[in-house]
């Protein structure tokens, strides 16, 4: 059982989400926290593309959320919203799969001109699986991003905003590593 599952949304193999992903886990590993890393590519097309909700492999990751403590979600945003394939899944979990987890939503787009489709695309969705404690998401512009081989290099301010976030998650998930208990709002 790890504490925290990450999920990334994006059907690119050279996923900038991925990326961030990799790199928070390293964060919050360091907090000794353990994490087991998820991606949507990894899931057979045939269980997205006819809604396969009994699929081997749906029921193994759903066991895998529900065991967490906490989620990140990070996704490409296309057309003002998360991607389609991250849906698919989000569509196929348990109606109250997030219940009483912590979620990190995180997105990366070529512009700030959608950063809100965190707040309005893909917020409600993790609301309706159960997630009462959805911390601030985190908006990565292709600009503040660069990949070097698979590694997230993000510029200054917005990895300030990801590592105050983790160390939020953190916080919360090992108190007594981080000093104090950081309240959820």
């Amino acid at each position: 059982m790890a504490d925290i599952v990450t999920i990334a949304g994006s059907p690119s193999a050279n996923s900038r989400s991925a990326a961030i992903l990799a790199s928070a886990r390293q964060h919050l590993e360091r907090h000794h926290l353990s994490t087991l890393a998820l991606s949507v590519r990894d899931l057979p097309a045939e269980d997205l593309m006819f809604a396969q909700f009994d699929s081997p492999t749906i029921a193994a990751w759903a066991r895998q959320i529900a065991e967490a403590r906490a989620v990140l979600i990070a996704t490409p945003v296309y057309k003002a919203a998360y991607s389609g394939v991250l849906k698919a899944f989000l569509d196929l979990l348990p109606q109250h799969a997030l219940a009483g987890k912590l979620v990190l939503p995180i997105a990366t787009g070529g512009s700030p001109a959608h950063m809100l489709a965190i707040d309005y695309a893909l917020r409600p969705v993790l609301a309706s699986l159960g997630a009462q404690h959805i911390l601030s998401g985190i908006y990565v512009v292709d600009a503040q991003l660069q990949l070097d081989g698979g590694t997230a290099r993000l510029d200054a301010p917005i990895a300030q905003r990801l590592d105050a976030a983790l160390d939020q998650v953190a916080g919360v998930l090992a108190p007594a590593e981080c000093g104090e208990r950081v309240l959820v709002g």
